[in-house]
């Protein structure tokens, strides 16, 4: 059960990454099919960069407030306000320290 968190720990981990990338995907998506009306190919993949750029940085931003606005969602996630991990857990106790109640 143990490595069944650490799992879920770790997708939530690579969530806030994850929605970025795919943000950006569409964004650049949504921009190259604006960019094929342009003549220039050169301001296309400008303006399809620029769109995936912009589609990631505010989907980024808005999960980030989601995150800072939700703290069950941080729990079950298992994340910090800033979409970092929540590592405490993961602390080794001190040595000669008795194990923490529960932990076998």
């Amino acid at each position: 059960m143990r490595w069944l968190r650490l799992l879920f720990r770790i997708f939530g981990w690579l969530l806030t990454p994850f929605l970025a990338w795919a943000a950006s995907f569409f964004g650049a998506v949504g921009g190259a099919l604006i960019a094929m009306k342009l003549a220039n190919p050169i301001k296309g993949l400008a303006v399809t960069a620029l769109c995936g750029a912009l589609a990631g940085f505010a989907a980024l931003i808005a999960w980030l407030g989601y995150l800072r606005q939700s703290p069950e969602v941080r729990q079950v996630l298992a994340v910090m306000e800033d979409g970092t991990p929540d590592t405490t857990e993961f602390v080794l106790p001190a040595a000669g320290a008795a194990p923490p109640e529960g932990s076998e």
